[in-house]
């Protein structure tokens, strides 16, 4: 199964099965980007919406898109502000559907199952102002070393989804690469803390 659909199967259950990664994931972006001051904003990978609502209580405007028709489905549902448009897209092709410059670009969770990183830089890099900033929040490299992936229950069993790891140093290598500024990078853990951390976050500017 291709990611696209399988993320359109899982979105009916995806905000409500229990998801260490996802709920992690919100926390650390609320955390990280609280005191940024950004007024635009583009949401790569928005999905059902779970960080959409909170960006747009900081932004005037956001483009928020997936590549899930499903997950844009529901996250049109939960989110109805005027100041946040969807819309469907591939990140993984050229980045031709805005012209837009933003202040801040955003991705959670779903560099994991993209092969080839630089083109994604490259593209947010080139979608900033400058002085703008790239948010990174990944699943871990430490998680996918255990065997941490991407997963959950259908009707026809578990699916798994395909994934990609990428090592500490990729994340910041290709950063660099793209012409970024790394501001910074933290690790967050669950509960026990002499377990591998669960989410790593980078956050970039461009000069």
């Amino acid at each position: 199964m291709n990611i696209e659909k399988a993320y359109d199967q899982w979105s009916s259950q995806y905000d409500t099965n229990k998801n260490k990664t996802r709920d992690l994931d919100k926390l650390v972006t609320v955390k990280c980007l609280e005191k940024l001051k950004f007024d635009s904003v583009l949401e790569l990978g928005c999905g059902t919406g779970k960080n959409t609502g909170w960006l747009q209580t900081k932004a005037s405007n956001i483009l928020a898109v997936d590549f899930s028709e499903e997950m844009l489905s529901i996250a049109k549902k939960k989110v109805l502000h005027e100041n946040v448009n969807f819309q469907k897209a591939d990140i993984t092709k050229k980045w031709d559907w805005t012209s837009e410059k933003f202040d801040l670009v955003t991705c959670n969770l779903i560099l994991e199952h993209i092969e080839d990183l630089q083109f994604v830089y490259d593209q947010a890099f080139s979608k900033l102002k400058h002085g703008g900033h790239f948010f990174i929040s990944e699943l871990h490299p430490f998680k996918q070393y255990l065997g941490t992936k991407a997963r959950f229950e259908s009707d026809a069993g578990k699916i798994e989804l395909r994934t990609f790891t990428h090592h500490v140093s990729e994340f910041t290598e290709t950063g660099k690469k793209a012409g970024f500024q790394l501001t910074e990078l933290r690790e967050y853990f669950d509960e026990d803390q002499n377990k591998p951390p669960r989410i790593l976050s980078l956050l970039f500017k461009k000069p």
